[in-house]
């Protein structure tokens, strides 16, 4: 496409070409979406920061759309520097190349654009989405994705008087080009200034409920590097929903969310007509950093009374304890009409075992993070494009690997090869004091156990072959281990990273190879003809349209 046109005649375009094709194809539904990503003044916590704004909004539009959906997001970027969304949670079935990360998608250049083509295939649930490059997240640039069942699938629950979302995060009053040279000079961040919710400070949102009625709240931690906590006043929380798995329906006052997660409670307004503070506070955090919103009742008119309820700061246990008590709902449907427990992950054999250690090396003088040692190096060229075109000299297949290793830290373009279609045992080793939170794009796991000390294959015995929680990002505490289970349904080059984001960026991150030799559409979609090629693919072709 030429990338002078202007966004209406582009983007009518891009209709048209896919309305056709939904036509010949008999697909399923299509959503567009065009999004202009611009820099602009915005002040969360009373100081003046340049934020990154989609279509003059932060947070930025919301997704809502329904199982295996279509969704066609023309990403116009007008910030000064490369630019990537990303899609926490969205498996991109079969489509790796649509993942927006930069080992997957060559960075979209200031002043042009780019046209995801999404499909949330056999999912539901709650997610966000966010820019994955240059540290942009501490700007802003993340917005939420709700995908509901179709209506055809029952939901283990009545349906909610509304249904609200709470993006919340740890912040910054400096903006992330600051942020990014503290980094880049090999030194840690220092302690966050506050906490948003839904992009403000204490007190800057209302959400409004009717006295006796339900309402669906969707959470999600979209910081850089605290997990948080949160609670309602006066209120208990009913927690169903888990990153798209519906949960066993637990009651919890309050509740831990780590970096990356997301989750959704119901909340019915059964207490006396006035307004309550809704918290959250930051965990495992020496200074304990606090901020709240208000739950009003329509027909309230008395205001917010009494100090915001304390909750859990330090405590470990604690949380270890409430995590374990998530647990998959057996008999609720999940996207298909099949029961979520149809699918008994602990009847089936395990072909690998991979053991990730985090650490916290200084290498070449310089902060950095590693996995098994290994500090994530970018290439010049994304990987899944020099897989595609066979370029030599970007990423060595076996780099990262499969045990620590014990080693001194060092620096590598870090990729781990797998067969599409295996079965991975990933035990997550954490032998710091912090908590580390780890996301896997394209794939959901199921948690099977997680305790302090050290992972033995003796641990094995506790494992949770029945009911554990299948999500796409999980916590594991300081100086313990979290093992899952992990289908390898999903054929591409995936991102398994560090959720905190300055750890991330200073190298705990590597890329998963899923390959089938097949070579199959039945596997892996094409690339698709609008790739953006950069490095070593630049002037390369794509396929014909």
């Amino acid at each position: 496409m030429p990338e002078d046109m202007g966004l209406g005649r582009l983007s009518a375009m891009v209709v048209a070409v896919v309305l056709l094709m939904k036509c010949i194809n008999g697909e399923d539904p299509y959503q567009f979406f065009t999004w202009n990503v611009t820099y602009g003044d915005i002040y969360p916590l009373g100081v003046k920061q340049q934020g990154i704004l989609i279509n003059g909004q932060f947070p930025g539009p919301q997704i809502t759309s329904v199982t295996n959906e279509n969704l066609i997001v023309s990403v116009f970027n007008s910030l000064n520097e490369p630019f990537l969304l990303s899609w926490n949670g969205v498996q991109q079935r079969r489509n790796s190349w649509q993942d927006g990360v930069y080992g997957t998608n060559c960075p979209i250049p200031p002043g042009k654009n780019f046209t995801y083509v999404l499909q949330v295939k056999d999912q539901i649930g709650s997610f966000f989405y966010f820019p994955s490059l240059a540290f942009h997240k501490a700007a802003g640039g993340y917005g939420s994705i709700r995908i509901y069942s179709r209506s055809v699938i029952p939901v283990p629950f009545p349906p909610p008087a509304a249904d609200y979302t709470i993006l919340a995060g740890d912040w910054f009053k400096q903006n992330h080009t600051d942020l990014r040279a503290i980094l880049d000079g090999g030194h840690d961040l220092p302690f966050p200034d506050g906490i948003l919710i839904n992009g403000r400070g204490s007190n800057g949102y209302t959400f409004t409920v009717d006295q006796g009625k339900t309402y669906r709240f969707r959470i999600s931690n979209v910081g850089l590097v605290t997990s948080l906590n949160f609670r309602i006043q006066g209120h208990k929380m009913l927690l169903v929903e888990v990153e798209g798995t519906h949960t066993l329906q637990n009651t919890y006052d309050s509740f831990d969310l780590h970096l990356g997660q997301s989750c959704s409670v119901l909340v019915t307004a059964d207490q006396p007509a006035r307004d309550y503070y809704i918290v959250f506070s930051t965990r495992f955090t020496s200074q304990v950093l606090t901020a709240t919103s208000l739950l009003h009742y329509s027909n309230s008119a008395v205001s917010v009374a009494g100090p915001p309820p304390g909750g859990p700061t330090t405590q470990i246990d604690w949380s270890l304890n409430q995590a374990r008590s998530i647990r998959q709902n057996l008999t609720a449907s999940g996207p298909r009409p099949n029961p979520q427990g149809s699918y008994h992950y602990g009847m089936v054999n395990t072909t690998r075992t991979i053991r990730l250690a985090n650490s916290a090396p200084v290498i070449n003088g310089k902060k950095s993070y590693a996995v098994n040692s290994v500090s994530f190096v970018p290439a010049d060229t994304p990987l899944k494009l020099a897989d595609y075109y066979n370029i030599q000299g970007v990423f060595s297949l076996g780099s990262m690997p499969d045990n620590p290793t014990g080693s001194g830290g060092y620096l590598q373009t870090s990729v781990m090869a797998a067969d599409f279609r295996a079965f991975f045992e990933v035990v997550f080793e954490n032998s710091e004091d912090t908590v580390q939170s780890w996301h896997i794009d394209g794939h959901i796991f199921f948690v099977v156990g997680m305790d302090g000390g050290q992972w033995s294959p003796a641990s094995r015995s506790n494992y949770n072959l029945r009911d554990g929680i299948s999500r796409c990002t999980v916590q594991v505490y300081p100086r313990s281990w979290t093992a899952l289970y992990m289908p390898l349904d999903n054929v591409g080059m995936w991102n398994v990273r560090s959720e905190n984001w300055a750890r991330q960026y200073l190298g705990q991150q590597f890329y998963l190879r899923v390959y089938s030799p097949a070579n199959s559409l039945r596997d892996e979609y094409p690339i698709p003809k609008n790739a953006l090629l950069c490095g070593r693919a630049s002037g390369r072709k794509t396929r014909p349209f």
